[in-house]
């Protein structure tokens, strides 16, 4: 009994041990992300593997641009359509969470998160779209790292830079593109509304623009952007 109990906690010290390293390994990446634009995500990694399985020599469409570059309108739809808290809280809407807790038990499943756009990044940048309490748990260390390690002007850029908007589209600036033939730069306020409608669920909507479900998000989202307060 003795000896299973040594290597029982030496089990332990081991698992703590790798999971330790695995969150320096992170915080590592976050520093070094915090000064050089990421050049791709896990998020892009995966989707890049998918569809790469029906197209072996498909590319995703991204194109940094520095966040003064990017549409007011575009930030302004994409805080009120996501996070309206965002430049308050310090990585968690609490009241938001306590309404997906309830939504999910309703449902009695997991069907919302009550992401705020620090989570969201957190999740594209290192984990995987599986739902899971497991992975929320490391979305919340990662988010925390972001919010103690950023700035919310940093935080928000590389977010509006890195997020899917469609079928191998990511960031704003090929969403701009993509929909619309323009630079992000150029959005105006109905456009920049329609794209923060599609976050949720972009390669949906890559696939049904004309969704009557879109345009009425748009709708709600236009009547929020004045009180959007950005970073």
């Amino acid at each position: 009994m003795r000896t299973l109990g040594r290597w029982l906690k030496r089990g332990l010290l081991l698992v703590l041990g790798l999971f330790l390293l695995w969150q320096l390994w992170l915080l590592g990446w976050v520093l070094f992300w915090g000064w050089v634009n990421p050049g791709t995500t896990r998020f892009m990694e995966i989707r890049l593997t998918e569809l790469r399985q029906k197209v072996p020599n498909a590319q995703l469409q991204q194109q940094w641009l520095p966040y003064e570059r990017i549409s007011p309108h575009l930030k302004r739809a994409i805080i009120a359509a996501e996070d309206a808290k965002f430049v308050d809280h310090e990585g968690f809407d609490w009241e938001g969470i306590q309404k997906a807790i309830e939504k999910n038990q309703k449902k009695g499943r997991f069907v919302a998160g009550g992401s705020t756009i620090s989570q969201q990044l957190a999740k594209n940048l290192f984990l995987t779209p599986n739902k899971s309490y497991f992975r929320k748990a490391e979305e919340a260390i990662i988010t925390l790292m972001l919010e103690t390690l950023w700035s919310k002007r940093r935080i928000f850029e590389v977010y509006l830079n890195v997020i899917e908007w469609g079928n191998g589209i990511f960031g704003a600036e090929a969403a701009a593109r993509h929909y619309y033939g323009i630079s992000a730069a150029q959005l105006g306020p109905e456009q920049a509304a329609r794209l923060a409608g599609m976050v949720p669920n972009p390669r949906y909507y890559d696939r049904n623009r004309g969704a009557p479900g879109l345009g009425k998000k748009t709708a709600i989202i236009l009547g929020r952007m004045p009180a959007a307060e950005l970073p």
